[in-house]
């Protein structure tokens, strides 16, 4: 059974940084890939980025200039480095494991970013 954790999330200040990290357990396909999403306050969930098995990364045109995905393999962790955070990013987090015979979904991780 695979299962996907969020951690990192917390009450930061804007201007700040914060990363967070998704730990993904459990056996998993190799044409799947970890997919950072968020929900803000009365919006749609937003793709925010995406990195493959094979470690190849995509992140979002209006976040690459401030978030970066990256993975530790040893660890099994897919974390997405935040920086210059505004209030606008406030909202749950969510990894997903996407690509497989199912998706899996995270519980997902506040982030409040006070202004």
């Amino acid at each position: 059974q695979v299962q996907l954790v969020e951690s990192g999330g917390g009450l930061v200040q804007a201007g700040q940084s914060l990363k967070l990290s998704c730990k993904v357990s459990g056996s998993v396909s190799s044409n799947t890939a970890v997919n950072w999403y968020r929900r803000a306050p009365g919006k749609e969930r937003e793709f925010l980025a995406s990195i493959t098995r094979a470690g190849n990364t995509f992140v979002a045109a209006a976040m690459r200039r401030r978030f970066t995905i990256s993975r530790d393999t040893a660890k099994n962790t897919v974390d997405l480095q935040m920086t210059s955070l505004q209030s606008d990013d406030t909202g749950v987090y969510y990894c997903a494991l996407l690509g497989g015979p199912r998706d899996y979904w995270g519980q997902g991780t506040q982030v409040t970013v006070s202004s």
